[in-house]
């Protein structure tokens, strides 16, 4: 049996978001600067830069979180490498080397809590089996459910990976449960697109996820290389068929 005292009833610990079994807190302000960084540090949590961090209550459950993001648990948990043989190791090693993701991503299971380390991106939880499968920009995953399965897949076009500039590979999941991502904006600012049969037009790489099941291909703004020129658009970022959309964007 454990106890955890100054933590939900810390003053300075708010908790903004709950889904499943992963609970979001924010740090109010930054209680532990120097003299010369209070300034700076008053103004950024007006701003609503603060730190962040995402505690995990296990109940005989599981997660898979990335590597490194792990800053303490308690209780009966157990953690496993996430790896299963050599011949797994050698999988995630090719599918780390095109995503940019880590080779191994720990699993966490048992009943107890896992508090994830602070971050000042934001954070954005989302129902896996709502999208059927969702397609991740590079970077964005945190953790997930340990029923949530993990894969690398490819572009269909190889135009969008040279001129879209989101990269041959990325990592898609799918299955029931919830992932919980890193957002380089706030949910309040993503702009949610649904589709369904239908298409969207993006000038520039600020979908961060989208459904496994939209064709993603990048192609002139107009039909003719002139109107292309004379609009100043070029080429743009189209996604196509029925599915979902999350864009950032004011994202830098």
């Amino acid at each position: 049996m454990y106890q955890l005292g100054n933590f939900y009833d810390n003053k300075n610990m708010k908790c903004i978001a709950q889904l499943g079994q992963y609970q979001v807190f924010e740090h109010e302000k930054d209680l532990s600067v120097s003299p010369s960084y209070a300034e700076t540090a008053y103004f950024s949590s007006k701003m609503n830069v603060r730190r962040r961090q995402v505690l995990v209550n296990l109940n005989n459950t599981g997660c898979t979180v990335q590597a490194g993001a792990m800053q303490w648990m308690l209780g009966n948990v157990t953690m496993g490498s996430g790896i299963k043989g050599v011949g797994n190791l050698l999988g995630k090693m090719a599918s780390a080397a095109v995503t940019k993701e880590s080779v191994a991503k720990p699993e966490y299971s048992g009943t107890g809590l896992v508090m994830l380390e602070p971050t000042y991106k934001h954070i954005i939880m989302v129902d896996v089996a709502q999208w059927g499968s969702i397609v991740l920009d590079d970077g964005l995953f945190l953790a997930c459910d340990s029923t949530v399965q993990q894969k690398v897949v490819a572009r269909s076009n190889i135009s969008s990976a040279v001129f879209g500039k989101e990269g041959l590979f990325n990592l898609s999941l799918m299955g029931q449960g919830i992932a919980v991502l890193e957002s380089p904006v706030p949910q309040a600012e993503l702009i949610q697109f649904n589709l369904e049969n239908d298409e969207v037009k993006i000038d520039g790489n600020m979908a961060i996820a989208w459904s496994g099941s939209l064709n993603f291909t990048v192609e002139k703004s107009s039909k003719s290389l002139l109107g292309s020129a004379v609009s100043g658009e070029g080429l743009v970022n189209v996604y196509r068929g029925t599915g979902t959309i999350l864009m950032a964007p004011t994202a830098r």
